[in-house]
């Protein structure tokens, strides 16, 4: 019996302790991220015990959110397991404690009904706000089409007249049907590269439109804050403007077929003035090669 209360006890402390590692983990993922280590800008972790803040103001809310109702939930398991702990210690039948006789108390279950309706309400009105600013595109600088393909995606900046498709890079499909062991020294992102990336500017509010050809997909990248589903025949749009430069990996989120882990996606986001010189040098590729002018015609000899 002694064994199994300090287990709970245990889980208890471990709960409460959650926060603060999950704040812990949070700050060695930006000290990676600043010192240049290994481990990219808001990558998960081993062990990792908590959601990452991302880099995007909808993500960041997500975060916020998320944060405050584990805050709520702490201090009312505190309450309530402190309650318990002083009910069970001091008023237990070997001090001589008894029993009450009553069966309702009409006080106790008012507020034990209208603490947690305050309590929700207070909870529910912020995330309602910030999910419906998630979806307000307005003021949008630019917009990308997304499309699911099987396996693969095709990302068109419209207006721009650039577009190019992104599947899994060879070497990380190589090495999957070679059946070998995969080598993270030699590939650290395996099944997580891809032939061409997704270039954004950053500070800038970016308007994704998001649909499929054949199956449904579903575009994911986790520090962006949102996942979309990709449907043939719907239009579905979120919005994302990446506040720091970097790489950001993500994934199809719907089973969409067989290959369906093999389609990843990478989010490279630059300085607006090198997304400029970047897609400057993907118009030029996309461009009609100019025809050469015809040779002139000697003129004939005088007779």
């Amino acid at each position: 019996m002694m064994t199994g209360r300090f287990k709970q006890w245990g889980m208890g402390v471990a709960a409460m302790a959650a926060p603060l590692l999950a704040f812990a983990q949070e700050a060695a993922q930006k000290g990676a991220a600043v010192n240049g280590a290994d481990v990219e800008p808001f990558e998960p972790v081993r062990w990792q015990l908590n959601m990452t803040p991302g880099v995007t103001p909808t993500s960041h809310m997500a975060y916020d959110a998320h944060m405050f109702a584990l805050w709520v939930c702490v201090v009312i398991g505190i309450l309530v397991f402190g309650m318990m702990a002083v009910a069970i210690f001091r008023f237990r039948k070997s001090k001589g404690a008894v029993a009450a006789t009553w069966s309702h108390n009409t006080t106790a279950e008012i507020i034990w009904t209208i603490v947690p309706v305050i309590l929700l309400v207070v909870m529910a009105w912020p995330a309602t706000a910030k999910l419906i600013s998630e979806y307000d595109t307005r003021d949008s600088e630019m917009t990308i089409k997304v499309t699911g393909y099987q396996w693969m995606w095709k990302y068109d900046y419209l207006g721009e007249n650039v577009s190019f498709t992104s599947r899994l890079d060879r070497a990380s499909d190589a090495m999957r049907q070679s059946h070998q062991v995969p080598n993270l020294q030699a590939l650290p992102h395996y099944l997580r590269d891809v032939d061409n990336v997704l270039v954004v500017p950053v500070d800038t509010k970016i308007r994704f439109v998001v649909t499929a050809d054949d199956v449904i997909h579903a575009w994911w990248v986790p520090a962006l804050g949102w996942k979309q589903d990709a449907i043939p025949g719907i239009i579905n749009e979120a919005w994302a403007k990446v506040t720091r430069p970097g790489v950001y990996r993500g994934q199809c989120a719907e089973l969409c077929g067989k290959d369906h882990g093999f389609m990843p996606i990478v989010v490279k986001a630059v300085s607006k003035a090198e997304f400029a010189q970047w897609l400057a040098a993907q118009k030029a590729k996309a461009a009609p090669a100019t025809p050469a002018a015809p040779a002139a015609t000697p003129a004939p000899a005088a007779g």
